[in-house]
């Protein structure tokens, strides 16, 4: 959907002088520079940044604000790996651990679909004990009980296990996971590529270049995904910029994938919980460069469960253009100690996108508008 500016078409007096020849750019819709990245962060003019970004925003999405009805099912909470960034792995002896059956997947995603959800969103710890083709028979049941949700399922890093464990390759475990029912794969564990940082935060998980080749393979054999990138720990500005080209450069190749989501750090019961958490401006200047410096990617997600509902509200005038979904029990953030409700109703999504003054359209994972009745949706084709 492609439609002019509406809104905030007056330009604003520019506080920071460096913004300037950015803006110039952004208008001109050329492409911004690795440098022009750093200059983004580094700046204080924050609705500067905001204006820039929703001038991009805009241009490609007009004034709607994308929904849809989810259901993240985390299967187990058990993980090898031992990230420093993590408060939802455990190890396979810890008393509060779990690992659900099949018969308990399917049974917590059949919750779900009495309230015609169109996404389930599948990603779990690294299991020492589950293999690929135990993850392959619990998709297939889904699909089989399911059929017409869409199955978001596994991580990069997940994915890259379970072909090592199953002594594969990584396109051979990704096909196995497409012909069991996969149809895209969620962008979680990419972390910051920066190798300096994943020594400290999370040296057990694949690197970032392993990352992005899961990534090139699956958008290879048709698996679209999306990215994010984990930022307010230990990463300087010039890692944020690099993780965002090397996202656009990948993109470039593949035009895999679908949205961003840029994902703050919370540290509570982590190892790194002296860090002090992002704020809103920290988090709107995150979705702001994220917009501006992601010229190929469709579409940028303020994640209400991170960043609270009223922050992502305000994120739809700084660059974000879906506001994620009514999720419903999300275990990972609030492991780390996010406050958020783990469910919004489909009707508190609708009056937070009108508050904001956008237009909310309900979508499937493809961004596929959903017209629903009180008995039954329809995906537009």
């Amino acid at each position: 959907m492609t439609t002019a500016p509406t809104s905030l078409s007056t330009t604003p007096t520019i506080d920071d002088a460096r913004l300037q020849p950015i803006l110039e750019k952004v208008q001109a819709g050329v492409r911004l520079s690795f440098q022009d990245g750093v200059t983004l962060y580094r700046s204080p003019d924050i609705l500067s940044l905001g204006y820039m970004a929703n001038l991009v925003r805009e241009r490609k999405h007009g004034d709607v604000t994308y929904f849809n009805v989810n259901r993240h099912i985390n299967p187990t909470d058990v993980c090898v790996a031992n990230c420093r960034l993590c408060a939802f792995g455990k190890r396979a002896k810890d008393p509060n651990s779990y690992t659900m059956s099949m018969e308990q997947v399917w049974e917590i995603a059949g919750k779900g679909y009495a309230e015609a959800v169109t996404e389930f969103h599948i990603v779990g710890g690294l299991h020492p004990e589950l293999s690929l083709d135990w993850f392959c028979e619990m998709i297939a049941g889904l699909k089989l009980r399911y059929p017409d949700v869409h199955l978001k399922a596994f991580t990069m890093v997940e994915v890259a296990y379970l072909a090592k464990r199953a002594k594969l390759s990584l396109r051979e475990a990704l096909v196995k996971l497409k012909d069991a029912g996969v149809d895209s794969l969620p962008g979680g564990g990419a972390e910051v590529f920066s190798e300096r940082v994943r020594r400290i935060i999370c040296d057990h998980k694949i690197d970032g270049s392993e990352w992005l080749e899961t990534a090139r393979i699956a958008h290879e054999i048709g698996l679209k995904s999306n990215c994010t990138m984990l930022y307010g720990h230990l990463e300087t500005e010039e890692d944020r910029v690099d993780h965002l080209v090397k996202l656009r450069e990948l993109q470039d190749e593949t035009n895999g994938f679908v949205t961003f989501i840029p994902l703050a750090f919370h540290p509570d019961n982590t190892a790194l919980s002296h860090l002090p958490r992002t704020s809103g401006f920290d988090d709107l200047k995150q979705i702001a460069v994220s917009r501006l410096m992601l010229d190929n990617i469709p579409h940028i997600k303020a994640y209400w469960i991170m960043m609270t509902p009223s922050v992502a509200q305000i994120a739809q005038r700084f660059g974000a253009n879906d506001i994620d979904g009514t999720v419903v029990e999300e275990k990972i953030y609030h492991d780390a100690g996010a406050t958020t409700s783990q469910h919004l109703r489909r009707q508190d999504l609708l009056r937070l996108i009108k508050i904001a003054g956008r237009k909310p359209v309900e979508r499937d994972t493809a961004y596929r508008p959903v017209t629903r009745t009180e008995s039954a949706f329809t995906v537009l084709v």
